[in-house]
């Protein structure tokens, strides 16, 4: 059995869900891919060597309705070949996301 750790994690800030909500006026694959590049900053992270992005995301609706995580890694502009899922399990989303990152490896 592999021994799986996790090296760092990053998270989105958080605002009001209101029409005039601090975070209103970021979408929110910016808002993802923000936190992506947050993570290749702080890392000397290699965009390249990353072969999945899982994205938990308690509501997938409006905007965030389409698959968030892949458009996040299009909007941090990292290579064409990374790919990206967005797990839906409301309030254990990014629990659920860690989870299948484990079970992939």
């Amino acid at each position: 059995m592999t021994d799986v750790y996790i090296y760092d994690h990053a998270r989105t800030p958080r605002g009001k869900g209101k029409k005039r909500g601090s975070l209103a006026h970021v979408h929110p694959q910016n808002l993802a891919a923000a936190t992506l590049k947050a993570l290749e900053k702080k890392n000397n992270l290699d965009p390249s060597l990353v072969e999945d992005v899982i994205l938990g995301c308690v509501s997938q609706v409006n905007e965030q309705s389409s698959c968030i995580a892949r458009y996040a890694v299009m909007a941090a502009q990292w290579p064409d070949n990374v790919p990206g899922y967005t797990v839906n399990r409301f309030c254990g989303s990014g629990l659920q996301a860690i989870n299948n990152g484990v079970g992939a490896i």
